[in-house]
């Protein structure tokens, strides 16, 4: 392999290398941003009733 295809394919590998971190960088920030929103999202929902309305009020004993 001569010197001229050597660098030639040297550089192709540095451009595809640089255009995947570039891409992972895009997918870690969108990721990102979406776990924030869904952390927004779960602050923002009520909290669950331990109990269902109507349960528990009334105690039934038998003797």
């Amino acid at each position: 392999m001569d010197v001229a295809r050597l660098s030639m394919a040297m550089a192709a590998n540095q451009t595809n290398t640089q255009v995947g971190v570039a891409m992972l960088k895009n997918s870690m920030d969108l990721m990102q941003a979406e776990g924030s929103q869904m952390a927004a999202m779960i602050a923002q929902a009520p909290a669950p009733a331990l109990n269902p309305p109507g349960v528990g009020g009334n105690i039934d004993i038998r003797v």
